[in-house]
Formats: structure tokens, sequence, C-alpha cells
């Protein structure tokens, strides 16, 4: 493995965390949309990663970044809140609104701003090594 593949790998975990934090703001600035029809409400939006799978399948690949196979929605159902005098009210007098849970988009935030540290740490000590690496020469 070349030493520069750590740059890619910590460059492609960033780019997949970066999704994961653009995700999570998307969802709690949509927690509380009330919508009137069951299609229409917000669902909760998850990144889906796929380094696991690639590091199975390939048995020769020492490392391998993070792909990021697209996004899916939560397909728990919307909350159901009667409330007939409600302007968005269907006919029913229900309005529905998003199955965003904030507390677990909260631990979700802070997994996810730890993992971007984390791969920023890779690239300082990579960058790092590297340097000290040249210096030797010197």
């Amino acid at each position: 493995m070349s030493s520069f593949r750590i740059f890619d790998v910590a460059g492609s975990g960033m780019n997949a965390q970066n999704l994961r934090l653009n995700l999570v703001a998307s969802n709690i600035s949509n927690a509380s949309s009330v919508s009137s029809s069951i299609d229409q409400v917000y669902k909760s939006r998850q990144p889906v990663f796929a380094a696991e799978l690639k590091n199975a399948m390939d048995k020769n690949s020492t490392s391998s970044g993070v792909n990021v196979l697209g996004v899916v929605e939560n397909q728990a159902p919307p909350v159901m809140e009667y409330a007939p005098n409600h302007p968005l009210a269907d006919a029913t007098g229900y309005i529905y609104k998003s199955n965003v849970n904030t507390v677990e988009e909260m631990a979700n935030m802070m997994s996810a701003s730890r993992s971007y540290e984390n791969n920023v740490e890779v690239l300082n000590t990579a960058k790092n090594l590297i340097l000290q690496t040249l210096k030797m020469g010197q």
C-alpha cells in the first residue's frame, strides 16, 4: 500500500461523515414539520456506507475507503395527532408529524462529528510522519 493511500481513505471517511452531518441537520430542521397527508410528511433520512462490505468481498485489499451507497428514508410510521382545528388537518381531523427522533439525531450528530475529527487526526498524523521522514534525508 502506498503511503499516500491513507489520505484517500481518510478523505473518503471525511466525505461520508460530512454527508451524515448534513442529513442530521436536515432531519433536525424538519423534526417538527406537519403534513395533512401520510405520504407527504417528512421522513428521517440516513446514509448507507459500504466499507465493511467491500472489505469482506475483496480479501486482497489491505484498506479501503468509505463508499456512500445512498440515502434511505426511515420506514417508521409518522406520528398521527388528532387536531381538527389545525389548518393542515385532513378530513378525519388528523395531522401527521415527522418520524424524526431528535434525541437519536443528536447522538448521531455527536458520533459523526467525532468520526470526522478522527479522520482529520489521521490526516494530520500521516502528514507529520511524511514530513519527519523527509527531514531524515536532509
